[in-house]
C-alpha cells in the first residue's frame, strides 16, 4: 500500500513538473524578419486568461542608409534628393492586446488590436544650385552648384490590429507567426538645416524653392528660412503593413 501511495504522488509530482515546463504565463521574444533588417526588437507577453493577453514591444533601427530606395521615391518625389546617401533610423513602442481562439494559453490563432508611437530619425540630402547677383547689369554669372543636408525626426501615432498563429514548441520554446494586418494613424515632424557661415541670402532662397518642388502625397511639406537655414515641418496620414512575420520566444 505504501508502495503504491508512493509511485502515484511521484506521478503527481512528475505532471505537475511537465505543466510547470510547458506551462507559463510569460513569454520573452524578439521578430526574427524584423532582425535580419538590423531592426531589433523584444517583446514581452503576459497571460491575462486562457484567451486574452496583453504585450509591450519595444524596437531599434541604428540609423543606415534607405532601405527600399526604388519605393521611397514614388512617395518622395524630388530629383534634387541624394537617394544614395539617405538616411533613416527608427525607434517604436508597441501596446497590444492579444484574443485567442484556441483552447490553450497564449496559443493557436490570434486576433490582436495595437497601438503604436514610432519616432524617424531622417538624414536628407540636397543637390541644388543658385546663380549669385551680377554686380554688373544685363550680365548673368553661372550657377554654382550647392549641398545642403536636412537632419529632423517624424513622430506618429497609429493605431491597428493584425491576425497571427502562435505554437508551443518543445518545452520552453514558442513560435510566433504574423499573418497579416496593418495600422493607421498620424503623424508630424521637423526638418532642420543650418547653413555654414557666409551662405548667401540668395542661396537658401534657392534651397527654400526646391524643396517647395517636392511631392510627397498625401504628406503636407511646410518650408521656411531662418537667419541661419532652412526649417520644414511635415505632418500628414501615416499607415503600415504589419504581417509575414516570423517571431521566436521563451516562454516562462
Amino acid at each position: 500500500m505504501k508502495k503504491l501511495f508512493f509511485i502515484l504522488l511521484l506521478g503527481i509530482t512528475s505532471c505537475a513538473n511537465a505543466q510547470s515546463l510547458v506551462g507559463g504565463q510569460n513569454i520573452l521574444k524578439t521578430n526574427l524578419s524584423s532582425d535580419a533588417l538590423n531592426n531589433y526588437n523584444l517583446t514581452f507577453e503576459r497571460s491575462l486568461s486562457r484567451f486574452m493577453s496583453v504585450s509591450l514591444s519595444y524596437r531599434k533601427m541604428n540609423k543606415q542608409k534607405l532601405p527600399l530606395k526604388e519605393l521611397a521615391k514614388q512617395f518622395i518625389q524630388n530629383p534634387a534628393i541624394d537617394f544614395d546617401n539617405f538616411q533613416i533610423g527608427n525607434s517604436a513602442i508597441t501596446a497590444e492586446a492579444r484574443f485567442y481562439l484556441g483552447v490553450s494559453k497564449m496559443s493557436g490563432l490570434y486576433l490582436a488590436p495595437y497601438a503604436r508611437m514610432a519616432t524617424f530619425d531622417l538624414t536628407v540630402p540636397l543637390d541644388y544650385t543658385y546663380t549669385p547677383a551680377s554686380p554688373i547689369p544685363n550680365v548673368t554669372l553661372p550657377a554654382i552648384p550647392m549641398h545642403a543636408q536636412l537632419d529632423g525626426t517624424i513622430r506618429s501615432t497609429s493605431y491597428g490590429v493584425y491576425t497571427g498563429m502562435q505554437f508551443q514548441l518543445l518545452t520552453k520554446l514558442v513560435l510566433d507567426l504574423w499573418i497579416v494586418g496593418g495600422h493607421y494613424g498620424t503623424s508630424n515632424g521637423k526638418l532642420i538645416f543650418v547653413a555654414p557661415n557666409g551662405t548667401p541670402a540668395l542661396a537658401l532662397t534657392e534651397l527654400k524653392k526646391t524643396i517647395d518642388q517636392t511631392k510627397t502625397t498625401p504628406f503636407n511639406l511646410t518650408t521656411s528660412t531662418t537667419s541661419n537655414g532652412i526649417v520644414t515641418d511635415t505632418e500628414g496620414p501615416w499607415a503600415g503593413i504589419r504581417g509575414l512575420g516570423v517571431t521566436i520566444g521563451f516562454r516562462f
